[in-house]
């Protein structure tokens, strides 16, 4: 269970480096916007929680600029999450990961003219992961 919702703790939103102090400050609205969303899917598939799990928070600019193939996000200054307002996740139903297609087009809808929402397809037997940010402007995408 979390300690900021009912789905999302503190530690989660730690940037991964483990090496820094960047995080995602509580009154982040995406923390907000991305409880909704597991509010809502615990709801249509009718389960008490779905499993939230995080897999890219805050991210400090050094840790962001690392290439995959060295183990980091590969990521340039222009990311959301360098600015603590991006946050990259699956939800899991009954140990099944719900289709990220369809959380890509619920946040599309829930938050329309505003927001960054992506959808990272997966390869092979992965399904791929959502990112969701709370930018000022409209940004959507959709990436292999």
């Amino acid at each position: 269970m979390g300690n900021l919702t009912t789905n999302i703790s503190r530690h989660e939103l730690e940037c991964n480096c483990g090496e820094c102090d960047v995080n995602i400050q509580d009154h982040e609205p995406i923390i907000q916007v991305v409880q909704n969303v597991c509010d809502v899917f615990a709801e249509i598939f009718g389960v008490k929680k779905v499993v939230l799990i995080i897999t890219s928070p805050a991210r400090c600019y050094e840790y962001n600029r690392i290439p995959v193939a060295e183990g980091g996000p590969g990521s340039d200054d222009q990311s959301q999450h360098p600015r603590c307002n991006a946050i990259d996740f699956i939800i899991l139903v009954n140990g099944k990961q719900v289709n990220p297609e369809r959380i890509h087009a619920y946040l599309c809808t829930r938050h329309p003219h505003k927001y960054g929402f992506g959808l990272y397809k997966g390869k092979g037997k992965s399904k791929g992961f959502n990112h969701a940010d709370t930018r000022a402007a409209e940004a959507r995408w959709v990436a292999s």
